[in-house]
């Protein structure tokens, strides 16, 4: 029996929490995302308010005694917090530090200095995949389109031909490679190697960028061929400093937490023995938490203090970099209950049962899943902890390399078409200035893209590793 096996062993009760046919929990498993969906579209309810409502709607249509569904959602909140929560917290705080020392700005103009005429929409996703590599992906939005504003303007170029490879770069680094919230919460619920899902993303992430960016920001700035607007160019963090971190320090922080894992996994694929002493080493290393923690003390040195950062300001920016993520460390661990009230109610072996007898291909399924509860929700993040929680089941005796790419499969479906109900949708919108239909034109577009050309990725790895 596999570590995987065991540990999805472990996470089920001994009894199911109710003894509902296969008809009653669709019926529950429908109404219980209906809730959630209805919550969030119609009455505005905060996603962790939905979900938390809707795991106790899911375990009431089930059959469930009310104290067990409540015992269910709290476990699955706790256990989800305590594994994926220090590493969105400690993501936020090196997000933050790149930020506000200035070194995304270095990192921007230097790439920015030796790009120019046909290369700069290569240059734009490559500086988004780079930068966005540590940041959310609204932070990274915030930081990169003052930006794709002023290379518009001042280089003459169509808006859509420079934004949309931001955008495509940003938004795959969301979706697709962890330490972002999704990727992390796939991860945990289907009992995923880190480094391999890494190392996985990255691979399926370079085509996926290439076609979704610089390629479609053609056609993109075909239909819609608009100027970039003054009035949402704001001033740039690094315009404060008197100096700001090298080019060199500041890439080699952002990969540093990149490259430990990578190590981790590389050298877990080559020993593969747990008593040897170079893998317990890089067990420990290249360990998420260690390899994040490690990236956030040694940005203190090569971030902070070459941005002139004393002590108390320091501290005071860690403060800062935490305060922003409340929302989405409620909402992965509302996620994360929801799924263990899945999982409990037997909801997941009833998904495992029906995917055998339709014969649909498990990172399809999962896929397929993502895409449904990402269209009615809006949040990729919710399609993402919801789906995971679907398909939990699916992963038992999956190999190392089958888990990750079903991780990447929920990632891929989770990024199809953002439309009205996504807030990204409406950042983007006023950013660059555009009505509803030219915003589904360019941004919606390039999001069923990307998910399409992800997935269809995942799929021919399957067939091949």
């Amino acid at each position: 029996m596999t570590r995987l096996s065991v540990e999805l062993l472990a996470a089920d009760p001994v009894e199911p929490i109710t003894s509902a046919g296969h008809a009653q929990l669709g019926i529950a498993v429908l109404a219980g995302i209906a809730v959630i969906v209805l919550l969030i579209t119609k009455y505005k309810l905060h996603a962790f308010l939905a979900l938390t409502i809707g795991s106790l709607a899911l375990g009431a249509f089930a059959g469930a005694p009310l104290d067990k569904a409540i015992t269910s959602f709290t476990a699955g909140l706790g256990a989800t917090v305590a594994s994926v929560g220090v590493l969105i917290a400690l993501g936020a705080i090196l997000g933050k530090m790149l930020a506000d020392s200035g070194g995304a700005d270095e990192v921007v103009d230097t790439i920015l200095a030796k790009a120019g005429g046909r290369s700069m929409p290569w240059a734009m996703v490559l500086i988004a995949s780079v930068i966005g590599l540590p940041l959310f992906f609204e932070v990274g939005v915030v930081l990169l389109i003052p930006v794709v504003l002023m290379v518009a303007k001042r280089g003459n170029y169509s808006l859509m031909r420079i934004g949309i490879p931001a955008l495509a770069g940003l938004s795959v680094m969301h979706g697709l490679v962890p330490p972002h919230p999704g990727p992390l919460v796939a991860i945990d619920a289907v009992g995923a190697n880190l480094g391999v899902t890494l190392a996985l993303g990255v691979l399926v992430a370079i085509p996926t960028v290439i076609i979704a960016g610089p390629l479609f920001s053609r056609y993109a700035a075909r239909w819609v061929d608009v100027p970039a607007p003054d009035r949402m160019i704001p001033q740039r963090a690094s315009e404060e400093l008197e100096r700001r971190p090298s080019f060199g320090a500041t890439l080699t922080t952002i990969m540093l937490p990149v490259v430990l894992m990578l190590s981790k996994a590389l050298v877990d694929i080559v020993i593969d023995d747990k008593e040897n002493t170079t893998q317990r080493v890089f067990d420990v290393i290249g360990s998420p938490l260690i390899a994040l923690l490690t990236a956030v003390l040694v940005g203190i040195f090569t971030l902070l203090r070459p941005a002139g950062f004393g002590k108390e300001r320091v501290s005071g920016l860690v403060e800062k970099g935490l305060a922003p993520i409340a929302g989405i460390l409620l909402i992965v661990g509302a996620g994360g209950g929801f799924k263990q009230t899945l999982i409990d109610s037997g909801v997941g072996q009833m998904i495992l049962e029906i995917s055998e007898d339709w014969s649909i291909p498990a990172l399809l399924l999962a896929w397929l899943i993502a895409v449904a509860i990402r269209l009615a929700t809006g949040s990729a993040t919710v399609a993402t902890v919801s789906a995971a929680g679907l398909v939990a089941p699916l992963a038992a005796g999956m190999s190392t390399t089958e888990t990750a790419l079903l991780v990447l499969a929920i990632g891929a479906g989770s990024l199809f078409f953002s439309h009205v109900n996504d807030a990204g949708f409406w950042l983007v919108k006023e950013y660059f200035g555009l009505d509803v239909g030219q915003t589904i034109k360019t941004w919606s577009v390039m999001e069923t893209i990307i998910s399409v050309v992800a997935g269809g990725t995942v799929l021919l790895l399957s067939l091949v590793i």
